[in-house]
């Protein structure tokens, strides 16, 4: 951008998702939207397409700039599957060129392929597979590769504590070795995980304001204060994401210690057998929950159900990435027995229907934030003031309390 105050502003290299960037484009975009479900596909791509309106608003020659202003930021890419399960990836358009930005949910379970005459549903394993395939066919054209991979792939599997694989890290150091460059992922298990590429492009990005905003825009009668309102982390290997929100919220926080048995083994770990609750009376407050996932769902169900027992009024659960591997069932019932009365999850991965139209989901859009991000690394700007959510929770807080009197 050729405006003299711009040139001179010191902060140049700092990213603003409000107003100009003066740092040049590194190319053309281009979105391959891996196994993505189409509207958080379509959400980005309207997203980025309407800041760069905003950018040709204020600088009309940036419009000169090759493929700066498009309609539909999306490169084809098929993963065709044989009959025997083998694979490949087919780049239906030219990459050369482009700053490359590859979206991929890992988790996807609504993609399907024929194996020997069968219907397969794609695993973790296959959408991987397929990701590889296509760094591999677009390597050596694009200008530069980048990743943002929602759910960490294998990030359940961080550490080792037996003899067993490290998955999370083997995967991290093969695709910077393929010649990714950044790598960004949403509430990792453990953000630990990035020791394993000390040298590397990688950014684990917390999504606490999209979450704490589709809270209190889905539930307007939440009084956040220290007499009627907790935050509790569901074990104490998630207490520091917990903190965090009690931090933001201004209000007391509880944890529960899980006992478990270390002389038995059951599907890979050591059953849990019992729980304490370590925090103050929960008696007549609102608890909201937090976690980076829910899985089966066990845990906020056992959590629910012991905070009900203590007393509890309503319980919310916030997590980034609600799979639900064992149905839904289970949460219709606790929500109708008023176990759970809302579960907030982001729309960073694939939800069927029968979740989004459920009384008690509320969805987190992060679609605009993640436009946002690929504009700010197309800049090569600093991501720090746009990542870090402290200043912009504490802002929507103040504005909710407020509002509320």
């Amino acid at each position: 951008m050729t405006d003299k105050s711009h040139k001179d502003d010191k902060n140049y290299y700092i990213y603003n998702q409000y107003g100009d960037n003066t740092m040049q484009p590194i190319g053309p975009i281009g979105l391959i939207a891996h196994n993505l479900a189409s509207d958080f596909s379509d959400s980005v791509n309207f997203f980025l397409r309407n800041r760069r309106s905003n950018y040709i608003t204020s600088h009309p020659e940036l419009s000169q700039l090759p493929g700066f202003m498009r309609s539909d930021y999306r490169i084809a890419v098929s993963t065709p599957r044989f009959t025997s399960g083998e694979g490949k990836a087919i780049i239906n358009q030219s990459v050369r060129g482009h700053d490359l930005f590859i979206i991929t949910d890992v988790l996807n379970r609504s993609s399907l392929y024929n194996r020997f005459s069968e219907e397969v549903t794609m695993s973790p394993d296959d959408h991987y597979q397929d990701l590889l395939r296509i760094i591999l066919a677009v390597t050596g054209h694009a200008r530069r590769v980048n990743l943002i991979m929602p759910y960490l792939y294998e990030s359940r599997q961080y550490r080792r504590t037996t003899r067993e694989s490290l998955d999370c890290a083997a995967m991290l150091k093969h695709l910077f070795s393929l010649g990714v460059k950044n790598l960004i992922t949403f509430d990792a298990h453990d953000g630990r995980v990035a020791n394993a590429v000390p040298a590397k492009g990688f950014e684990n990005i917390p999504s606490s304001y999209q979450i704490i905003e589709a809270m209190i825009h889905a539930i307007d009668d939440l009084k956040l204060d220290k007499d009627h309102f907790m935050v509790v982390s569901p074990d104490e290997t998630g207490i520091s994401r917990a903190m965090y929100y009690a931090s933001m919220l201004e209000v007391p926080l509880g944890t529960f210690y899980r006992k478990r048995d270390y002389q038995t083994t059951v599907e890979g770990s050591y059953p849990i057998v019992g729980q304490a609750f370590l925090g103050d009376d929960v008696h007549g407050l609102d608890i909201l929950i937090i976690d980076d996932m829910i899985v089966s769902g066990q845990t906020v169900l056992r959590v629910a159900s012991d905070l009900k027992a203590r007393g509890a009024r309503r319980i919310f659960a916030a997590v980034t990435f609600a799979q639900f591997t064992s149905g839904l069932n289970r949460f219709h019932q606790a929500h109708n027995e008023g176990l759970i009365d809302r579960i907030i999850a982001t729309n960073l991965i694939y939800r069927p229907q029968e979740l989004l139209s459920a009384p008690w989901f509320v969805e987190a859009n992060v679609s605009r934030f993640v436009g946002l991000l690929i504009d700010a690394i197309n800049h090569d700007a600093s991501l720090s003031k746009l990542i870090s959510p402290t200043e912009k929770i504490q802002k929507l807080v103040e504005y909710y309390k407020r509002r509320l009197g």
